[in-house]
């Protein structure tokens, strides 16, 4: 686009308009003010001088942002920003009035104080006339549109100031295919108001009669859109939703801005927005302040959890971002989706193991990141169970790759994504991920106590439960056999787990991360995110099926299973040994568990090395047993 002096040339056209709307306010009121023979006496020195105010009105425009607003997207602060501008000129001809004018050429006041107070009207008139009507013609025009384009008949499920944003964005074109004919609201200050044009229509109870009055007018409502707020604690979401679905209507989600946080687009209703707790609220500037204009690598970042924390960071202004990932379907698809989505940042994708620690090295060193996020791990319990060996060679050994490699390419911070099944560990998944945390407690206290002059790195653990409709959970586990016509498998009825949401367990843990490095460099290295209540997975699995629309136990079986090996019942956020402390931030706790010495587990590591490469059972499951006593399972 051709740009004269940092302005486009659009810039200019707008500016010409505000220069042709200034003179003509100027002249439309002298005309309106003096007729006959006193205009006629005034127009020369008003026509001398108007070239001169036109100039000024240019400079006054472009402070106060005239010249570089959209027109499309005009709001009340840039007709404030009119009639500052307005309020600005109407002063200075005031002052060139009263000060220059009237005492030095024309003797009496020129234009006088009526004159200019008219003039005050009739140029915020000019200036905010075409842009309102620029603004009524493309909102009139994207209606339109919709109409033309069979976009399809919605019902806004929320508040007022919810469906606004909504609307908002219907008109300036970043939502589609979509035409609301009404708002139902939980809020009795909304029932009756109109929101850009659409109707409150009633409250959410409403929703099947105000559906059967549109189908008798032949305009059947296609879709229902549930805002931000249709999933506040006192709405009856669930209930909504099964209407919804008994009535056919297809069902979408409008996210809040700061989960977006970028244009608003429209998505499923997912299961899991259904079933927990309210979110704990994230302090995002803490988190951009971390991240914006660094360096991270992110190791597993083909998978549910690495893959968010990738587009966490992005979005949080992350300079460059290194993905490494040893499945290449898994790679190409995150590398692919956050160059689409996110392509402000230096986005690199890199094959490789992290077992492999030559490779690790080598990619670490020559990337030299700022903080690293390790979430690559094996981590479905029956199979680690099964295949112990490799959960060793993963979980534990590719840890400490990780580790030595963020160190050597001095990096700030590597944070480790644990499990609270390492805790008290029952299963050979809770039990390397516990040793892993000891090796990064471990290095992280060794580091510090060398002191070298400078902060030293950090390396923290991150520990959380089960991630909702992460890869293998028990979300996309029962959804497929609902759709499948069932039964749902429960492996015990008394079964209960914690749940969080994949964007809140990410965003959490780098709100650790931000403690971790604060400048005091605080003493801990191991953080518990707070999951909430423990949810039965039998309830969860009920009320999967009657958000279906279906009945358990009439339309879809629940089948018990059995406990798998490496299960217990109830999930443990803290063991017995292990003290807590409040570090004042929302939704994270710290935990001070047992801290063996750096070089007693590097004398584990050498054990357990010779004894993989054997396949020695035994030899494996009595260095575990010594470095984490606290396990309580007779079968590794």
């Amino acid at each position: 686009m051709m740009r004269f002096g940092g302005m486009t040339w659009r810039n200019w056209l707008m500016a010409l308009h505000d220069a042709l709307a200034t003179a003509a306010a100027v002249l439309v009121t002298v005309a309106l003010r003096f007729e006959g023979p006193n205009l006629v006496e005034r127009l020369p020195l008003v026509l001398w001088m108007l070239p001169y105010f036109v100039g000024l009105s240019f400079v006054v425009g472009h402070l106060f942002g005239l010249t570089t607003t959209k027109w499309r997207f005009i709001s009340f602060p840039d007709l404030l920003n009119i009639v500052k501008t307005s309020t600005v000129l109407a002063v200075a001809l005031l002052v060139l009035d009263y000060i220059f004018l009237a005492p030095n050429m024309y003797g009496t006041f020129f234009l006088g104080k009526v004159t200019i107070i008219l003039y005050w009207f009739v140029e915020i008139f000019f200036l905010s006339g075409a842009r309102l009507a620029y603004r009524y013609f493309r909102y009139a025009r994207t209606r339109n549109q919709a109409r033309v384009v069979d976009a399809a008949p919605a019902l806004l499920i929320g508040r007022a100031a919810d469906a606004e944003v909504l609307l908002r964005s219907i008109e300036n074109g970043a939502v589609k295919r979509l035409w609301p004919v009404g708002v139902l609201s939980p809020s009795p200050a909304d029932r009756g108001q109109t929101i850009r044009g659409v109707p409150v229509l009633g409250a959410l109870d409403d929703l099947a009669d105000v559906v059967g009055d549109f189908a008798r007018r032949q305009k059947p409502i296609d879709r229902v859109v549930m805002l931000p707020s249709a999933f506040d604690a006192e709405v009856q979401t669930e209930a909504v939703l099964m209407r919804s679905r008994k009535l056919g209507l297809k069902v979408s989600r409008l996210p809040s801005l700061e989960e977006s946080r970028d244009t608003p687009q429209l998505a499923p209703v997912a299961v899991e927005d259904l079933l927990l707790r309210p979110s704990v609220k994230i302090d995002y500037a803490r988190l951009e302040a971390l991240v914006k204009g660094k360096s991270v690598v992110v190791t597993g970042g083909g998978g549910s959890i690495g893959s968010e924390i990738c587009e966490r960071v992005v979005t949080f202004g992350a300079a460059r971002l290194l993905v490494i990932e040893n499945a290449e379907p898994a790679l190409h698809a995150v590398v692919e989706h956050l160059a689409a989505r996110l392509p402000s940042a230096a986005i690199e994708g890199r094959i490789a193991d992290i077992r492999d620690r030559a490779r690790i090295m080598r990619l670490m060193t020559e990337f030299r990141p700022n903080i690293v996020f390790h979430a690559a791990a094996l981590k479905h319990v029956p199979i680690l169970e099964r295949d112990w060996g490799e959960g060793v060679k993963t979980n534990i050994f590719g840890s400490v790759n990780v580790a030595d490699a963020a160190l050597a390419s001095g990096a700030d911070a590597m944070v480790m994504i644990s499990t609270d099944k390492a805790i008290e560990p029952v299963s050979m998944l809770g039990l390397t991920k516990r040793f892993a945390e000891m090796y990064c407690q471990a290095l992280d206290r060794s580091l510090k106590a060398k002191g070298n002059g400078k902060p030293p790195m950090r390396l923290i653990s991150v520990r959380f439960g089960n991630v909702l409709a992460s890869n293998g959970s028990v979300v996309p586990k029962f959804k497929a056999q609902i759709e499948a016509g069932g039964p749902v498998t429960v492996t015990h009825p008394d079964m209960v787990r914690y749940f969080m949401t994949i964007r809140e367990a990410c965003d959490l843990v780098v709100t650790a991360a931000t403690h971790a490095l604060q400048p005091q460099r605080p003493d801990v290295s191991v953080y518990v995110l707070n999951m909430g209540q423990p949810v039965r997975i039998v309830d969860l699995a009920e009320r999967m099926i009657r958000l279906s629309g279906l009945q358990p136990g009439y339309d879809i079986d629940i089948v018990f299973t059995g406990v798998r090996p490496g299960e217990r019942l109830h999930e443990i956020l803290f063991a017995a040994q292990e003290p807590t402390a409040d570090i004042g931030v929302a939704g994270i706790v710290a935990a001070c568990p047992n801290e063996p010495p750096l070089e007693t587990l590097r004398g584990w590591l050498k054990s357990l090395e010779a004894a993989v490469a054997s396949e020695d059972r035994a030899v494996i499951e009595g260095v575990l047993k010594d470095a984490v006593p606290e396990f309580k399972s007779a079968t590794v």
